[in-house]
Parts: C-alpha cells; sequence; structure tokens
C-alpha cells in the first residue's frame, strides 16, 4: 500500500460512526493525511413515504438533506476541536453502498473508514449489514472501527498465511499505523489429520509433523518480517496449531492489540469469489477494530 494520503469516512452519523470518525481523525493525524466525512440520506424511504400518506409535504426529502447537512458540519466542528483536524463534508442521496464507491472513486481515497453497529450479541447484525458489505465491494483497504479511540494504535496483530495478501496487509498495516508493533500470527492445521487417524497413524508422527510445521512457518514469519523492515525487537512472531478463526481471536485478547490487519481472502482460489470465511468471522467477533486489505 502507497502512503495512506486522504482518509473517507462513510458515517451514518450514529454513535458506533461517530467512534469511526474520531479514529480516522487520530490516524490522518498521525500519517499526515487529509480527512472526508461522507453522509448518504435516506431520501428514499421519505419517498415511499409521500407514497402512502398524502399529506407528507413535498419539502420533506429537502428538510432531510438540510439535517443531515447540519449535523455533519457539527460532527465536523468537534473534530476540528479535538483532534484539530479540518475535515471536508459531503452529503449525498441515493443507494448507499453505490454512493460511497463512487465518492471515494472522486476523491481518490486511500482508505475508507466505517463504524461497526452494536456490541456484545448485537455484533452479529455486522454480518449483512453496510460494513459487511462494503468490505465485500470495495477496491480500498478499510478500516472497521468497533471501539471508541483514545490513541494512536499500539499494537497490531497481522495473521498471515503466506499468501500474496499477507504481504499486502502487512504493508497496509505499516502505513496506517506505523508507530505501532506488530504481531505475526500463522495458525495451521495437519491436512487431513482426523482421516489420518482413523488410518492409523501414530500420534507421535502427527506430533513431529507438527514441530516440523512450525519451525518452517516461524521462519517463514523471520522472512516477511525482514522483507518489509519490521524492527526485530517491536514484532513478535507466533505460530499455532489449530483453527486460524478461533486463534486469531483468542491472540488478539492474550496480545493485546487494538488493531487486527487482514487479507480480504485467503489463499484459496474459491474464496476469490466472496469475503473469506475467516476475515467474515473476525469482523463479526473480534473485540477491537479491523483493517481490512485489499
Amino acid at each position: 500500500m502507497n502512503p495512506v494520503k486522504r482518509l473517507l469516512v462513510a458515517t451514518d452519523l450514529s454513535a458506533p460512526a461517530r467512534h469511526a470518525a474520531d479514529r480516522a481523525a487520530l490516524v490522518a493525524r498521525e500519517v499526515g493525511a487529509s480527512l472526508d466525512l461522507f453522509h448518504v440520506a435516506n431520501v428514499t424511504a421519505v419517498e415511499k413515504l409521500r407514497l402512502l400518506i398524502a399529506d407528507v409535504p413535498a419539502e420533506t426529502g429537502q428538510r432531510v438533506l438540510d439535517a443531515a447537512r447540519e449535523e455533519m458540519r457539527e460532527l465536523a466542528a468537534n473534530m476540528l476541536k479535538q483532534h484539530g483536524i479540518a475535515a471536508g463534508v459531503q452529503v449525498a442521496s441515493g443507494p448507499v453502498l453505490a454512493e460511497i464507491i463512487g465518492h471515494a472513486d472522486t476523491i481518490s481515497a486511500d482508505l475508507l473508514v466505517l463504524g461497526a453497529r452494536g456490541s456484545s450479541f448485537m455484533r452479529h447484525l455486522l454480518v449483512g449489514s453496510t460494513a459487511e458489505r462494503m468490505v465485500r465491494k470495495t477496491r480500498w483497504p478499510m478500516l472497521v472501527a468497533k471501539q471508541p479511540p483514545h490513541e494512536p494504535y499500539r499494537t497490531l496483530l497481522v495473521p498471515v498465511d503466506f499468501s500474496p495478501f499477507s504481504l499486502r496487509a502487512l504493508r497496509n498495516a505499516q502505513a496506517v499505523a506505523p508507530g505501532a508493533d506488530v504481531v505475526l500470527l500463522h495458525a495451521f492445521e495437519v491436512p487431513f489429520e482426523s482421516k489420518l487417524r482413523f488410518a492409523g497413524i501414530e500420534d507421535e508422527l502427527l506430533a513431529r509433523y507438527r514441530i516440523a510445521a512450525r519451525q518452517e512457518a516461524l521462519g517463514k514469519l523471520r522472512e516477511l518480517r525482514d522483507e518489509v523492515g519490521l524492527p526485530p525487537e517491536r514484532t513478535r512472531l507466533i505460530v499455532l496449531h489449530g483453527d486460524a478463526s478461533r486463534n486469531i481471536i483468542e491472540q488478539e485478547q492474550e496480545q493485546d492489540c487494538d488493531l487486527i490487519v487482514m487479507g480480504k481472502h485467503g489463499e484459496s482460489v474459491l474464496e476469490d469469489l466472496l469475503l473469506g470465511s475467516v476475515t467474515k468471522h473476525v469482523l463479526a467477533e473480534s473485540q477491537g477494530d479491523v483493517l481490512v486489505s485489499v
């Protein structure tokens, strides 16, 4: 990823979206980038209401747009006061995803920032929400902010599978949080382990395979670390056996990471057609923010 020069925050003006705007301001200040706020007003709902109820004033849609512009100006003023970042403001109406993607193209955004809706059991509503649908369609790295920010990112968790997406994710991590420590994580499983056990393969042989696989992965992690120029004293290398999704969520907490950076897809060719299952799981289950690399 090239240096981040322009961030675009797509906001619905909810509380989680305001957290996303605050996070974007911290990132913009740290990397020296400009920041734009973008809101798509739901004028379509007003027009449908007018078809059902005759006395809804014709100017109601315009009032919705005016109210949204006023809220956006207030949000920009608060960001200038709190973070010293002067943000551009734009309000549009129309299909949400198409408007966001079109505006990102227009301003040549380098990074999209959105808020994740809800917490605890509500996190599962992220699946199918604007955030996940944007991840499926976006051509830009996308930061999904989940927590109110208090400081720049300090520790990044970067899960890698050694596919080309791994290097890209790591470079995106450096571009967004150049001052952070990095935890490089690789999770592996023994191919067809259950079938091998059923076929009578001894546990000792499987254990030897795991040891060899772990050593090979550590070597690859060191190569990846050195290729992107990460300082060894600020980089942790972790190789774990087991399910990738579970290990990522566990290590987020154990390593006290405040941002997970991962590719949109895994190494499977099939996953090029959809949002990777591991990425989808992490988006739904992580406690902290997630940067999805493309």
